[in-house]
């Protein structure tokens, strides 16, 4: 699974290849959102009928030619621009340029111009973080007011610019709220496929270790008694090898399964399998003739993964001669639990908690368990696996 938290800027990919509130990283991209954004200069036709029809002398009309020109270039670098990641001193610097020229072009031509503070207003509110906006945002609609006071009739147009600016403006510091939110969901999805991924491996670790551990120890076992036995028993060596061919063949049956995520194992599987196990070593086995039947699946697999893991730590560790596996519920203080211990009178368990015992504890505390292992007296090693009864979570 490869997922990465770069794919959060694909968080806000439409159907035409524009990213909100990402820069555009290539022409067709560049082209596509200089598009779209510049639909909203429609609304610069006042500006644009008054330079025509306004009856301005020429050198009136060459500065609003310029002005208007310089005003619309600074609104698209500052719309294409906006993205995650904030200049906030470049956008500031361009935010106080459309503010003057917004400013200077109404007080020399007239209240047409007005209009372009709601541009002054929406670019804010598109371009800043949150704890600017809300105050450049209402900045910007009372420069407007101040200005529409100073020009001829600008009041009668005030009123329906008021709004506009104010509503368009913090219409935009919503909707970049909405990208950011949107982004961190992404990022966190990401996180928490990236985590599932890193689970399943481990869990794949540990069936596989669990897995290949019990029956490689078996294979080795049958493989030495069966060379033992060719010289001068070969029948007794073709069993072995029959066995040997079995117990791989299941092998290849449980990592198949364990990779696909199917295979949990059951208590009475893996006490025939620890008896033969146990057998097959030289250890006598004292095992329960039946496990209880009742068990939540959960509960059952880890008891069953426990015991197995024991099996296999006294039959490649101990060199005992016997080994004893009890089964039983028990009542405690946090409540009811089942109780499994694999108890063997060898020379000890493994020197120090390997990768069984560690995946084998991750197993039961997943499901509320618990597990106890070390020397049992001064000869012996001793395992306990507690799982409670009352949940299967």
């Amino acid at each position: 699974m490869a997922v990465t938290v770069d794919d959060h800027r694909d968080a806000t990919r439409t159907r035409d290849g524009v990213r909100i509130g990402i820069p555009p990283e290539n022409r067709r991209q560049h082209a596509v959102k200089l598009f779209w954004t510049g639909l909203w200069l429609f609304y610069l036709s006042a500006p644009v009928l008054d330079l025509v029809r306004g009856g301005h002398s020429a050198g009136a009309r060459t500065l609003g030619v310029l002005g208007l020109a310089a005003f619309a270039a600074a609104y698209l670098i500052l719309a294409l621009r906006a993205g995650p990641r904030v200049f906030l001193g470049r956008v500031l610097v361009t935010l106080g340029v459309l503010a003057a020229l917004a400013a200077v072009l109404s007080l020399a031509l007239g209240r047409e111009w007005l209009v372009l503070f709601v541009y002054v207003a929406i670019s804010s509110g598109a371009a800043l973080p949150g704890e600017y906006s809300r105050w450049t945002v209402p900045a910007a609609t009372a420069l407007l007011t101040a200005t529409a006071l100073l020009v001829p009739d600008g009041d009668h147009y005030l009123v329906g610019l008021l709004l506009p600016a104010l509503m368009g403006g913090f219409a935009m510091v919503g909707v970049q709220a909405m990208l950011r939110t949107t982004m961190q969901l992404r990022e966190a999805r990401a996180t928490v496929a990236q985590l599932a991924a890193n689970e399943e491996r481990l869990r794949m670790a540990r069936d596989l270790h669990d897995l290949l551990g019990h029956s490689l120890s078996l294979i080795t076992l049958k493989s030495e008694l069966a060379g033992r036995m060719l010289p001068d028993h070969p029948d007794r060596a073709a069993r072995q090898v029959a066995d040997i061919e079995q117990v791989c063949r299941q092998a290849l049956v449980d990592v198949r399964e364990a990779v696909s995520g199917y295979r949990r194992p059951t208590l009475p599987g893996e006490l025939a399998g620890a008896r033969t196990a146990l057998t097959a070593a030289g250890v006598t086995a004292d095992l329960p003739t039946d496990a209880p039947g009742d068990l939540p699946e959960e509960t059952e697999s880890a008891l069953a993964w426990s015991l197995r893991e024991a099996v296999t730590n006294v039959v490649r560790h101990s060199g005992a001669k016997r080994c004893t596996v009890t089964l039983e519920a028990c009542q405690t203080l946090a409540g009811p639990v089942m109780e499994l211990t694999v108890r063997d009178d060898g020379a000890g368990g493994p020197g120090n908690q390997g990768n069984g015992l560690t995946g084998l504890t991750e197993r039961l505390e997943a499901v509320g368990g618990s597990l106890a292992a070390g020397p049992a007296g001064k000869t012996g090693f001793r395992l306990c696996a507690r799982v409670p009864l009352g949940s299967s979570s």
